[in-house]
Protein backbone atom coordinates (compact mmCIF):
# COMPACT_ATOMS: atom_id res chain seq x y z
CA UNK A 1 0.00 0.00 0.00
CA UNK A 2 1.30 3.46 -1.16
CA UNK A 3 1.55 6.58 1.38
CA UNK A 4 -0.39 9.42 1.06
CA UNK A 5 2.19 10.95 -0.97
CA UNK A 6 1.75 8.06 -3.96
CA UNK A 7 -1.58 8.68 -3.93
CA UNK A 8 -1.79 12.31 -4.39
CA UNK A 9 1.17 11.99 -6.74
CA UNK A 10 -1.42 9.30 -9.02
CA UNK A 11 -4.15 11.12 -8.96
CA UNK A 12 -2.39 14.29 -10.22
CA UNK A 13 -1.20 11.84 -13.07
CA UNK A 14 -4.63 10.84 -14.00
CA UNK A 15 -5.73 14.88 -14.26
CA UNK A 16 -2.72 15.32 -16.23
CA UNK A 17 -3.61 12.40 -18.41
CA UNK A 18 -7.00 13.07 -18.95
CA UNK A 19 -6.63 17.10 -19.52
CA UNK A 20 -4.14 15.83 -22.23
CA UNK A 21 -6.85 14.00 -23.92
CA UNK A 22 -9.10 16.43 -23.72
CA UNK A 23 -6.93 19.08 -25.49
CA UNK A 24 -6.32 16.59 -28.05
CA UNK A 25 -9.83 16.09 -28.71
CA UNK A 26 -10.71 19.44 -28.62
CA UNK A 27 -8.05 20.03 -31.46
CA UNK A 28 -9.20 17.25 -33.67
CA UNK A 29 -12.47 19.10 -33.33
CA UNK A 30 -10.98 22.37 -34.34
CA UNK A 31 -9.18 21.00 -37.23
CA UNK A 32 -12.58 19.00 -38.67
CA UNK A 33 -14.63 22.27 -38.05
CA UNK A 34 -12.04 24.46 -40.15
CA UNK A 35 -12.39 21.41 -42.78
CA UNK A 36 -15.95 21.39 -42.80
CA UNK A 37 -16.10 25.00 -42.88
CA UNK A 38 -13.30 25.32 -45.97
CA UNK A 39 -15.05 22.52 -47.57
CA UNK A 40 -18.95 24.45 -47.58
CA UNK A 41 -16.69 27.51 -48.70
CA UNK A 42 -15.57 25.53 -51.66
CA UNK A 43 -19.19 24.55 -52.40
CA UNK A 44 -20.95 27.76 -51.56
CA UNK A 45 -18.40 29.63 -54.49
CA UNK A 46 -18.83 26.40 -57.13
CA UNK A 47 -22.97 27.45 -56.89
CA UNK A 48 -22.25 31.00 -57.11
CA UNK A 49 -20.06 30.07 -60.41
CA UNK A 50 -22.10 27.37 -61.92
CA UNK A 51 -25.33 30.27 -61.42
CA UNK A 52 -23.12 32.98 -63.27
CA UNK A 53 -22.42 30.60 -65.90
CA UNK A 54 -25.74 29.44 -66.05
CA UNK A 55 -26.97 33.38 -66.57
CA UNK A 56 -24.16 33.84 -69.32
CA UNK A 57 -23.92 30.74 -71.34
CA UNK A 58 -25.89 31.29 -75.09
CA UNK A 59 -29.11 29.30 -74.94
CA UNK A 60 -29.65 27.03 -77.84
CA UNK A 61 -30.05 28.58 -80.99
CA UNK A 62 -33.10 28.30 -83.05
CA UNK A 63 -34.69 29.95 -86.46
CA UNK A 64 -34.80 33.30 -86.64
CA UNK A 65 -37.68 35.28 -87.19
CA UNK A 66 -36.24 38.27 -89.35
CA UNK A 67 -38.95 40.10 -91.64
CA UNK A 68 -37.99 41.64 -94.32
CA UNK A 69 -40.82 44.67 -94.31
CA UNK A 70 -40.69 48.12 -96.32
CA UNK A 71 -41.09 49.35 -92.28
CA UNK A 72 -39.17 47.95 -89.30
CA UNK A 73 -36.04 45.58 -90.20
CA UNK A 74 -34.77 43.16 -87.55
CA UNK A 75 -32.54 40.12 -89.35
CA UNK A 76 -28.76 39.97 -87.95
CA UNK A 77 -26.04 38.96 -89.91
CA UNK A 78 -22.55 38.09 -89.33
CA UNK A 79 -20.86 38.79 -92.19
CA UNK A 80 -21.36 42.60 -92.38
CA UNK A 81 -18.66 44.98 -92.73
CA UNK A 82 -18.67 48.12 -90.87
CA UNK A 83 -18.14 50.97 -94.08
CA UNK A 84 -20.56 53.85 -93.62
CA UNK A 85 -23.38 53.87 -95.39
CA UNK A 86 -23.57 55.49 -98.85
CA UNK A 87 -25.29 57.84 -100.52
CA UNK A 88 -28.17 57.06 -102.10
CA UNK A 89 -29.22 59.01 -104.98
CA UNK A 90 -33.12 60.17 -105.31
CA UNK A 91 -34.92 58.26 -107.58
CA UNK A 92 -35.80 60.08 -111.16
CA UNK A 93 -39.14 62.19 -110.86
CA UNK A 94 -42.14 60.65 -112.48
CA UNK A 95 -46.04 61.77 -112.92
CA UNK A 96 -49.24 60.64 -110.80
CA UNK A 97 -51.91 58.26 -112.77
CA UNK A 98 -55.23 59.65 -111.17
CA UNK A 99 -57.57 57.17 -113.53
CA UNK A 100 -57.82 53.55 -113.34
CA UNK A 101 -54.49 52.13 -114.71
CA UNK A 102 -54.60 50.93 -117.93
CA UNK A 103 -51.91 47.73 -119.30
CA UNK A 104 -48.88 49.85 -120.32
CA UNK A 105 -47.18 48.90 -123.84
CA UNK A 106 -44.65 46.31 -124.11
CA UNK A 107 -41.95 48.07 -124.94
CA UNK A 108 -42.69 50.25 -121.86
CA UNK A 109 -43.68 53.97 -121.10
CA UNK A 110 -42.40 57.33 -122.75
CA UNK A 111 -42.94 58.58 -118.69
CA UNK A 112 -42.11 57.18 -115.66
CA UNK A 113 -45.26 56.44 -113.54
CA UNK A 114 -44.24 56.73 -109.52
CA UNK A 115 -47.80 56.41 -108.37
CA UNK A 116 -51.34 54.91 -109.41
CA UNK A 117 -54.52 55.63 -108.54
CA UNK A 118 -55.30 51.90 -107.90
CA UNK A 119 -54.17 48.40 -108.52
CA UNK A 120 -53.74 47.17 -112.58
CA UNK A 121 -55.93 44.87 -114.61
CA UNK A 122 -54.64 41.39 -115.46
CA UNK A 123 -51.45 42.20 -118.13
CA UNK A 124 -50.02 39.54 -118.61
CA UNK A 125 -51.07 36.66 -120.91
CA UNK A 126 -51.44 33.70 -118.82
CA UNK A 127 -50.06 31.24 -121.53
CA UNK A 128 -46.99 33.19 -121.80
CA UNK A 129 -43.71 32.83 -119.73
CA UNK A 130 -41.70 36.30 -118.42
CA UNK A 131 -38.45 37.08 -117.04
CA UNK A 132 -36.92 40.44 -115.95
CA UNK A 133 -33.67 41.15 -116.98
CA UNK A 134 -32.35 43.68 -113.83
CA UNK A 135 -29.72 46.09 -115.25
CA UNK A 136 -27.47 47.73 -112.59
CA UNK A 137 -24.46 49.87 -112.18
CA UNK A 138 -22.77 46.40 -110.81
CA UNK A 139 -24.27 44.46 -113.71
CA UNK A 140 -27.32 42.33 -114.96
CA UNK A 141 -28.92 39.65 -113.47
CA UNK A 142 -32.20 38.10 -114.62
CA UNK A 143 -35.33 36.54 -113.18
CA UNK A 144 -37.73 33.65 -114.44
CA UNK A 145 -40.88 35.42 -113.34
CA UNK A 146 -43.72 32.36 -111.95
CA UNK A 147 -47.11 33.58 -113.05
CA UNK A 148 -48.43 30.24 -112.48
CA UNK A 149 -47.82 30.05 -108.78
CA UNK A 150 -48.53 33.86 -108.45
CA UNK A 151 -50.58 35.47 -110.67
CA UNK A 152 -51.01 38.58 -109.29
CA UNK A 153 -47.66 39.33 -108.00
CA UNK A 154 -46.20 38.93 -111.02
CA UNK A 155 -48.39 40.91 -113.12
CA UNK A 156 -48.12 43.45 -110.56
CA UNK A 157 -44.25 42.70 -111.22
CA UNK A 158 -44.42 43.64 -114.74
CA UNK A 159 -46.59 46.13 -115.18
CA UNK A 160 -44.54 49.03 -112.72
CA UNK A 161 -41.37 47.31 -114.62
CA UNK A 162 -42.97 48.28 -117.98
CA UNK A 163 -43.85 51.90 -116.30
CA UNK A 164 -40.63 52.48 -115.65
CA UNK A 165 -41.41 52.14 -111.92
CA UNK A 166 -37.79 51.11 -111.38
CA UNK A 167 -35.93 52.65 -113.53
CA UNK A 168 -33.31 54.64 -111.63
CA UNK A 169 -33.84 53.16 -107.96
CA UNK A 170 -31.20 52.04 -105.79
CA UNK A 171 -31.02 48.71 -103.94
CA UNK A 172 -31.61 50.62 -100.19
CA UNK A 173 -31.30 48.03 -97.81
CA UNK A 174 -28.32 45.00 -98.31
CA UNK A 175 -27.83 42.69 -95.71
CA UNK A 176 -25.05 40.12 -96.42
CA UNK A 177 -25.94 36.85 -95.89
CA UNK A 178 -29.52 37.58 -96.11
CA UNK A 179 -31.10 39.46 -98.81
CA UNK A 180 -30.73 42.57 -101.15
CA UNK A 181 -33.71 45.06 -101.28
CA UNK A 182 -35.05 47.44 -103.13
CA UNK A 183 -38.59 49.23 -105.12
CA UNK A 184 -38.55 52.27 -102.93
CA UNK A 185 -39.74 54.42 -105.91
CA UNK A 186 -39.70 57.88 -104.41
CA UNK A 187 -37.18 57.09 -101.44
CA UNK A 188 -38.41 59.98 -98.82
CA UNK A 189 -37.63 58.27 -96.73
CA UNK A 190 -36.32 54.93 -97.86
CA UNK A 191 -38.59 51.49 -97.29
CA UNK A 192 -41.35 53.58 -96.86
CA UNK A 193 -43.02 54.67 -100.29
CA UNK A 194 -46.67 55.32 -101.16
CA UNK A 195 -47.87 53.33 -104.40
CA UNK A 196 -51.08 54.35 -104.21
CA UNK A 197 -52.06 50.77 -103.72
CA UNK A 198 -51.75 47.34 -102.23
CA UNK A 199 -52.03 44.14 -103.61
CA UNK A 200 -52.76 40.43 -101.21
CA UNK A 201 -50.17 38.11 -100.49
CA UNK A 202 -49.11 35.17 -102.97
CA UNK A 203 -47.38 32.82 -100.13
CA UNK A 204 -45.34 29.87 -100.62
CA UNK A 205 -46.16 26.34 -98.97
CA UNK A 206 -43.47 27.06 -96.45
CA UNK A 207 -40.13 28.30 -95.77
CA UNK A 208 -38.34 25.88 -97.36
CA UNK A 209 -40.00 27.44 -100.50
CA UNK A 210 -37.19 30.65 -100.22
CA UNK A 211 -34.18 29.10 -101.85
CA UNK A 212 -31.49 31.03 -102.73
CA UNK A 213 -31.89 33.72 -105.43
CA UNK A 214 -35.98 33.72 -104.66
CA UNK A 215 -37.52 36.72 -105.80
CA UNK A 216 -40.29 37.97 -103.50
CA UNK A 217 -42.15 40.81 -101.81
CA UNK A 218 -41.06 42.66 -99.14
CA UNK A 219 -44.27 43.66 -96.92
CA UNK A 220 -45.31 45.59 -93.59
CA UNK A 221 -48.10 43.18 -93.01
CA UNK A 222 -50.17 40.79 -94.09
CA UNK A 223 -52.07 41.70 -98.00
CA UNK A 224 -50.12 45.22 -97.93
CA UNK A 225 -47.68 43.94 -101.04
CA UNK A 226 -46.27 47.02 -103.61
CA UNK A 227 -43.70 48.05 -105.16
CA UNK A 228 -40.75 46.33 -103.08
CA UNK A 229 -38.82 43.36 -103.58
CA UNK A 230 -36.00 41.16 -102.35
CA UNK A 231 -33.95 38.71 -103.65
CA UNK A 232 -32.55 36.28 -101.16
CA UNK A 233 -29.23 35.73 -100.88
CA UNK A 234 -27.35 32.27 -100.76
CA UNK A 235 -28.41 30.87 -97.15
CA UNK A 236 -30.57 33.55 -96.36
CA UNK A 237 -33.44 32.20 -97.08
CA UNK A 238 -33.71 29.84 -93.58
CA UNK A 239 -34.58 33.23 -91.95
CA UNK A 240 -37.51 33.54 -93.22
CA UNK A 241 -39.46 31.70 -91.23
CA UNK A 242 -42.55 31.59 -91.31
CA UNK A 243 -43.12 32.18 -94.84
CA UNK A 244 -44.71 35.67 -95.15
CA UNK A 245 -43.52 36.80 -98.25
CA UNK A 246 -45.20 36.42 -101.57
CA UNK A 247 -42.74 34.40 -103.99
CA UNK A 248 -42.46 35.35 -107.40
CA UNK A 249 -39.61 33.69 -109.36
CA UNK A 250 -36.30 33.09 -108.90
CA UNK A 251 -33.39 34.91 -110.36
CA UNK A 252 -31.17 32.17 -113.15
CA UNK A 253 -28.66 34.14 -114.70
CA UNK A 254 -25.92 36.89 -113.05
CA UNK A 255 -26.10 34.96 -109.41
CA UNK A 256 -22.72 36.24 -109.47
CA UNK A 257 -23.65 40.27 -109.80
CA UNK A 258 -26.33 39.36 -107.27
CA UNK A 259 -23.47 37.72 -104.53
CA UNK A 260 -21.03 40.84 -105.37
CA UNK A 261 -24.11 43.31 -104.74
CA UNK A 262 -24.75 40.91 -101.33
CA UNK A 263 -21.53 41.76 -100.09
CA UNK A 264 -22.15 45.91 -99.64
CA UNK A 265 -23.99 46.05 -96.93
CA UNK A 266 -22.73 47.27 -93.35
CA UNK A 267 -24.24 46.07 -89.83
CA UNK A 268 -27.11 48.76 -89.90
CA UNK A 269 -28.15 47.36 -93.48
CA UNK A 270 -27.03 50.02 -95.15
CA UNK A 271 -25.41 49.80 -98.36
CA UNK A 272 -22.01 51.18 -98.55
CA UNK A 273 -22.09 51.92 -102.46
CA UNK A 274 -25.27 52.95 -104.25
CA UNK A 275 -26.28 50.03 -106.25
CA UNK A 276 -28.74 51.72 -108.80
CA UNK A 277 -31.46 49.40 -110.86
CA UNK A 278 -31.22 51.72 -114.16
CA UNK A 279 -34.03 49.73 -115.95
CA UNK A 280 -36.16 46.07 -115.60
CA UNK A 281 -36.68 45.07 -118.97
CA UNK A 282 -39.48 42.40 -119.43
CA UNK A 283 -39.13 39.88 -121.91
CA UNK A 284 -42.39 37.99 -122.72
CA UNK A 285 -42.29 34.63 -125.01
CA UNK A 286 -45.65 32.77 -125.58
Amino acid sequence: MGTNADKHARQKQGRTARAQEARKQMGRTKRRQRLMSITGGVLAVALVLGVLIALVQPSGSGSDSSTTTTTTETATTTTANDRPAADLPAPPKGITLTNPTPCPPAGGTEKRVVKFAGPPPTCIDPDATYTATFSTNKGDFTAELDPKAAPVTTNNFVVLSRYGFYDGVPFHRIVPGFVIQGGDGDGDPWGNNDLGYSIPDELPPGPESYVDYSLAMANAGPDTNGSQFFVVLPGGGKQLNPANYSLFGKVVEGQKVVDEIGRLGNAEQKPTEAVVVEKVTIDEKK
